[in-house]
């Protein structure tokens, strides 16, 4: 149950997140940074408390004045123009430090005096930047001029909001490269976790291929599901989205097993022949989570693929949005000649004890290089590079002790 209550006047610690509405790789990562900081409050646009399944539930979680009309994963994106408005009006007190989970608008919150700002960025805001043209192409032809004023204004606001910051993090090298050409700022790699023990190999996999993630245009759903026809293989999709409707009706070959629960899914991935990544990802979490399975992936040899998968190792790459790359890997390529082993060890780069060591060493370190002065910031243009940390403040030294078990809210609304 949502509760008003006023905002605390010292919160000390606050972590923000665009808007919880479902369970994806972003929301994992902010359940584990939220961890690092097992006091903090947690702050977020939107909050569907069934979909993240209680994983906040013993949290302090603030909400913008938008929750109680958009808190619903088919509701949120026609409310697309008032978010900035719900970001600079989160009331999230008057702490010392705030961390934001960013593909959109949680890095717009308002910062106080001399807080430091520290933005975890998945990814700038993709519908008004790198595919800003596939969303104005997504709008009815008489709609488009409205479209494009109301993206500029989303991305001016972004540009502004993205100057507030103290320092940024990537979740990959694809997003830092994003980071400085939109908004002009370096950013440290952190790359975010996976449960990677929750998988594990299995022998005998099955004849099928697999698709795991949002069935939307930019995941490129429509390729894999064209190349599997091709190549003449089974393909099942796990996920759902707006696209789905018609992929259903366009592709009768493939199984649609929308969104299926952990433990099916990691039979899923430990029974497949492989993952089929068509999209460039700025990480890409599934791939790592079908290596921790033991199995394969063919993917888009661009983005965090590049920092995924090995090349014949422990998967393959192949041309990005070609169908005929696609599926000529998928009928020639010996899937059970990957080693299985290999495969779980590549994964183990990326677990969670790994993320929460780098992320709160990152923390710390752009803590110190802020030196709490008013308005200072980390990386004002691609040319500057994150130097040795100072003295690390006393505020920092709170983020030093990681909380892995941390629980997770209570929850009180403010406007």
């Amino acid at each position: 149950m949502i509760v008003e209550k006023p905002a605390p006047a010292d919160g000390g610690v606050v972590l923000v997140h665009d808007y919880l509405l479902v369970l994806r790789g972003a929301e994992r990562t902010f359940e584990s940074m939220a961890a690092c900081f097992p006091d903090a409050t947690l702050a977020t646009l939107l909050y569907d408390p069934v979909a993240m399944k209680g994983r906040f539930r013993d949290r302090v979680i603030r909400t913008s004045f938008l929750h109680p009309l958009a808190a619903g994963q088919h509701r949120y994106r026609r409310f697309l123009p008032l978010l900035p408005l719900a970001a600079e009006r989160l009331a999230i007190g008057d702490p010392r430090l705030i961390i934001s989970s960013s593909s959109a608008f949680a890095h717009g919150v308002p910062v106080a005096g001399d807080a430091v700002h520290v933005c975890y960025c998945h990814s700038p805001f993709r519908y008004v930047w790198h595919e800003r043209g596939r969303t104005e192409r997504g709008v009815p032809t008489p709609a488009r001029p409205v479209a494009r004023a109301i993206l500029g204004a989303v991305r001016r606001w972004d540009v502004a909001a993205a100057d507030r910051v103290t320092a940024f993090l990537a979740n990959s090298r694809l997003t830092r490269e994003r980071i400085q050409d939109f908004y002009d700022r370096d950013a440290l790699v952190v790359h975010p976790p996976v449960d990677v023990e929750r998988f594990a190999a299995q022998p005998d996999p099955r004849d099928y291929f697999l698709s795991v993630g949002e069935v939307t245009r930019h995941k490129n759903t429509e390729i894999a599901l064209a190349a599997a026809d091709r190549a003449g293989v089974k393909l099942k999709v796990v996920g759902e989205g707006p696209d789905l409707p018609r992929l259903r009706k366009q592709f009768v070959r493939a199984e649609f097993l929308g969104r299926v629960d952990d433990r099916r899914l990691v039979e899923l991935y430990a029974r497949c022949r492989a993952l089929v990544v068509p999209a460039v990802e700025e990480f890409g979490i599934t791939m790592v989570e079908a290596h921790a399975a033991g199995r394969p992936v063919v993917a888009a040899a661009k983005g965090g693929a590049l920092e995924i998968v090995a090349d014949g190792v422990t998967g393959v790459l192949v041309r990005p949005r070609s169908v005929d790359a696609l599926a000529e890997a998928l009928r020639m390529t010996d899937w059970e000649g990957f080693d299985a082993a290999r495969l779980g060890a590549s994964a183990e780069r990326f677990s969670g004890k790994q993320f929460r060591r780098r992320f709160v060493t990152a923390v710390v370190r752009a803590t110190a290089e802020a030196g709490h002065a008013p308005g200072a910031r980390i990386g004002p243009s691609p040319r500057r590079r994150l130097a040795r940390p100072r003295a690390v403040q006393p505020m920092a030294v709170m983020a030093a002790r990681p909380n892995p078990g941390g629980s997770l809210a209570r929850t009180s609304h403010g406007s």
